[in-house]
């Protein structure tokens, strides 16, 4: 009977713990990102101006029994754009990728209301093209790695956050221009970023 007692005892203040230690909730907000076409084989681009995206995803914060800190990964969709001119054609045209992104980040509160974290940010591209006729089929390397920095502040449920993301490996593109002998145009769109988000604690 003992034992029953301390095995319900241990359950009923495990799961105490472990609610009171994980936080999980939905997120989203805008991606404002730099020039992200660089060393391009050909000098067929000029501009990459940048454009405005956004996210949405969930999250997770688990806290951890050091030094008041916490885990935060998250699971979220990006989609971004660049403006840039076809020197071939003399057109303006946009540069659109689809990712997802994996950061995993490691934080602490401050004053109560305040977080500080950073940590990796793990990269998948799902899709990207050019809209333009011409540039329609481009192929971009799937993986690659970023590094997340932010601070935010949480009241109750909802919280506002602000981050720089700077990647760390090449995402290497490519696609077959016509214009240039139907040769295969290769370059880099590894992306820079400041990410401003609102996220929700269910």
């Amino acid at each position: 009977m003992k034992r029953i007692i301390l095995v319900a005892i241990f359950t009923l203040g495990f799961n105490q713990f472990v609610n009171s230690q994980i936080d999980f909730g939905i997120k989203g907000g805008v991606n404002y990102n730099s020039e992200s076409i660089e060393e391009v084989q050909t000098d067929i681009f000029d501009g990459a101006k940048s454009k405005t995206g956004f996210h949405a995803g969930i999250w997770t914060r688990i806290k951890l029994p050091v030094l008041g800190l916490y885990l935060r990964p998250e699971l979220v969709y990006t989609q971004l754009s660049n403006e840039v001119t076809y020197l071939n054609k003399g057109v303006k045209t946009t540069y659109d990728f689809q990712k997802i992104d994996i950061p995993v980040l490691l934080g602490t509160k401050v004053f109560g209301i305040a977080h500080i974290f950073g940590g990796p940010s793990f990269q998948y591209i799902l899709d990207s093209d050019f809209d333009i006729e011409d540039l329609k089929d481009v192929n971009s390397d799937g993986f690659s790695l970023g590094l997340q920095f932010g601070a935010g502040v949480e009241l109750g449920k909802l919280g506002l956050d602000v981050r720089w993301e700077r990647a760390l490996s090449d995402t290497e593109s490519s696609f077959v221009d016509s214009n240039v002998g139907g040769n295969e145009v290769n370059f880099d769109t590894r992306v820079n970023q400041i990410i401003v988000g609102l996220s929700y604690r269910f």
